[in-house]
Parts: structure tokens; C-alpha cells; sequence
């Protein structure tokens, strides 16, 4: 058993509407354009960007270093791709993956403003949360989000994410430090 996986992974995973594919430094120009197209959408949730945060270079690097987390055994990040035009709807990754006793990870997301409303990132993350405690054995995966970003907060709740908490001042968003609420989800399993 290597970094607490039971069974190889998957280097994708099939649901109805998606093909969740493992990121690789060869989608740096996908990675980027996603990102570009959705730069405004995603503003008010991420982080303030550079310019060179939209390029493929940038990108080509990012996922580099997302391949050398996922060989770590540290981070697993996911590229959300229709499955019929292959066009990359969104992402999710898995990061901060801890061992021992704690055995925990944080998740993050983004959709695409055009794929918002059909329940595809319910759908991926339902996907990726079963393949993850399945593989990794981890007991608990947190999810934090904005207090105002109620859809987040909506799907979290949907897929089985308890509130635990309150930060204040946790995150600088948007280019400010912003309060988050604090989920998280057991594994079922344990």
C-alpha cells in the first residue's frame, strides 16, 4: 500500500455526463483556456490572479507540479471534461492529503459559468469523493466556502458535508481576507 492507496487509480473516471481525467502538464493549453473564459465568473471566489496566471506556460508549470503532488501521494486534481465534445467544464482537486492518524484532505472546485445550474460538479464530485475513500482510505475530506456563495453551500450540503465551523479572516479573496464556513464529510466506511 503506497500513500495509503488500496487499489492503482484510475487515471479517469466515467459518470453520465463527464470523463473526470487525472491533470497532466499536456492540458496546459485546456487548464489555461478554461480559465481564461471563465476568469470573471470565477473572480469573486478565487483568489486575485496575475496575468501570467492565464497563460499555458503558467499552467504547463502548475500541472507539472500537480503530477509531482499526485505521485507524492499529496494532492489529486481533476480536469471535469464533457464527455461527448471533450470541452473542460471545471475542476476539482483533492489537496493537503494527510496520512497517519489524521487521514484528512481539503477539496476545491470551479465550474464554468455555461455549465452552472445541471448538476454536473454534484455529479463529478460524487465520483471523485467514492473514488478518492475508496483508493486513499481517507476519513475526512473538508470544504470550505464563502458564507454568501450559497450554491456551494448548497451542494455540500447535498453531498453529505456537515458545517463544523466558523473562520473569520480565513482566506484572502478576491483581494481580501474573507470569513468562510467550514465543512467537512466523513467516509462513510469508518
Amino acid at each position: 500500500m503506497i500513500f495509503g492507496r488500496k487499489t492503482p487509480e484510475a487515471l479517469h473516471i466515467n459518470t453520465e455526463r463527464l470523463k473526470l481525467v487525472l491533470a497532466e502538464p499536456a492540458q496546459a493549453v485546456v487548464w489555461a483556456k478554461f480559465q481564461q473564459e471563465n476568469r470573471h465568473h470565477l473572480a469573486p471566489w478565487d483568489p486575485q490572479r496575475d496575468e501570467d496566471f492565464f497563460t499555458p506556460f503558467a499552467w504547463q508549470l502548475r500541472l507539472e507540479n500537480a503530477r509531482l503532488q499526485y505521485q507524492q501521494g499529496t494532492a489529486i486534481h481533476w480536469a471535469l471534461l464533457d464527455q461527448h465534445s471533450t470541452e473542460m467544464l471545471g475542476q476539482c482537486s483533492f489537496s493537503n492529503i494527510v496520512q497517519g492518524p489524521f487521514m484528512a484532505c481539503h477539496l476545491g472546485y470551479s465550474l464554468a459559468a455555461a455549465a452552472e445550474g445541471r448538476g454536473l460538479m454534484k455529479e463529478a464530485l460524487d465520483a471523485t469523493i467514492h473514488h478518492l475513500f475508496s483508493t486513499r482510505d481517507l476519513h475526512r475530506i473538508m470544504a470550505n466556502h464563502l458564507p454568501q456563495n450559497l450554491r456551494s453551500a448548497r451542494l455540500l450540503q447535498s453531498l453529505g458535508f456537515e458545517k463544523e465551523g466558523y473562520a473569520r479572516s480565513y482566506l484572502k479573496i478576491a483581494g481580501q481576507w474573507q470569513d468562510h464556513v467550514l465543512n467537512s464529510l466523513i467516509n462513510p466506511a469508518h
